[in-house]
């Protein structure tokens, strides 16, 4: 397996030169990657090389049939159990951009793999679309205003506004598909009695990871689009960016809603109860390179700016979480020292990353890493800088 996999690595030949390192590159729809040689572009190329090693070295402990995966990962939830689609995985995979051109690539990065909560960030991106089109007038308006079927209802759910579902900081109450939001990573501590009738924080104030609440998100923004998410995020997003068909987001096999008298799948943030976003290590590389640029695909703003800086802001409940990106903020509990603060990062169950470095220009994707590895990762990338 390890043959296999240093046969699909591949770092630019030294004899290759380009034009101006400052030239950003947007390639098209179905054309190979433009490449560049290391050197070309500012970064040592035996540095690079131990990148790659690194990433292959440190491959995702858990099982490569994720179903496996995700039952023993999430046991300790109570009820909890597969409703999509899951997939078994492939071997370490991943790319590195430098001012959009390909420096570096190792595994098979045209296969498609579940990405679980790098789904996230591309939720976040609907809802930024959903605000550049005003159909969300504000981020601080309580989501009540706008969905009214009962699940903002009540003291404490319908002070919830879409910034607190963005920054899972908004302590929503209640089921879902099926779900409760307290079975979903329960405290370390308790029984179902203590998690039903805990305290719930005022919204804004405490930062809680639940896919249950990421859910909600999805399903509220269904029902202000009026129409599937992944219709959406194919026609302002993955299309224009020249991503290829191969694709999918799905949701559960029990998250479909009535939408104008059409059934609509309500999808999932993650693949933490399956489902998800399927997608490739180079769709992966679009998206990351989209947001490295601003929100601007060559010359079409696909993206508001103002989005990813707010996208991009250290929320009041958690200085390392914006709008379902992880920042590498200094007052953050993730933060990676000798890392630039302006990084961010999409993160996944299994070792799943889409990090920006706006500092440096770098787009550095990575799959089936071990999550705990992604710091150290990026400090040797950054060692590979001349």
């Amino acid at each position: 397996m390890k043959k296999l996999l240093l046969s699909l690595i591949f770092l630019i030949p030294a004899f290759y030169t380009g034009q101006s390192q400052n030239v950003k590159y947007f390639p098209a729809r179905g054309e190979e990657w433009e490449t560049k040689s290391p050197e070309s572009l500012g970064l040592d190329r035996v540095k690079l090389n131990e990148v790659i090693q690194f990433a292959i070295a440190n491959e995702y402990s858990g099982s490569r049939d994720l179903r496996v995966a995700i039952l023993e990962g999430f046991s300790r939830e109570p009820f909890h159990q597969i409703l999509g689609p899951t997939k078994k995985r492939g071997g370490p995979a991943g790319m590195i951009l430098k001012n959009g051109y390909l420096v570096a690539a190792w595994g098979d990065v045209k296969r498609v793999d579940m990405t679980f909560s790098v789904t996230k960030s591309y939720l976040s991106t609907v809802a930024g679309l959903a605000v550049k089109e005003n159909l969300i007038a504000s981020v601080h308006d309580p989501v009540r205003d706008y969905v009214w079927d009962g699940k903002f209802e009540g003291a404490h759910n319908s002070k919830i506004t879409w910034d607190h579902l963005l920054t899972q900081s908004s302590d929503w109450s209640g089921e879902l598909w099926g779900g409760y939001d307290w079975a979903d990573r329960p405290p370390g501590e308790g029984g179902l009695d203590d998690w039903k009738r805990r305290t719930l924080n005022q919204p804004g104030t405490v930062f809680e990871y639940n896919d249950i609440r990421v859910n909600l998100l999805a399903y509220s923004l269904l029902q202000v689009w009026r129409k599937p998410l992944p219709m959406i995020l194919k026609e302002k997003i993955m299309d224009p960016i020249g991503a290829s068909s191969t694709w999918r987001w799905f949701g559960y096999e029990n998250s479909w809603t009535n939408v104008d008298g059409l059934n609509m799948q309500s999808v999932s943030g993650g693949g933490h109860s399956g489902g998800g976003l399927f997608i490739s290590a180079e769709d992966h590389a679009r998206f990351g390179l989209l947001f490295l640029n601003q929100g601007k695909w060559d010359d079409k703003q696909l993206i508001d700016p103002l989005w990813i800086e707010m996208a991009t802001r250290p929320s009041l409940a958690n200085a390392s979480y914006g709008y379902m990106w992880w920042l590498n903020d200094k007052d953050g509990s993730r933060h990676i020292e000798g890392v630039p603060e302006s990084v961010y990062y999409a993160a996944g169950f299994g070792g799943n990353f889409i990090v920006i470095d706006p500092e440096n220009d770098l787009v550095v994707v990575t799959r089936w890493l071990e999550p705990s590895k992604i710091g150290e990762m990026m400090t040797l990338v950054l060692g590979a800088l001349k």
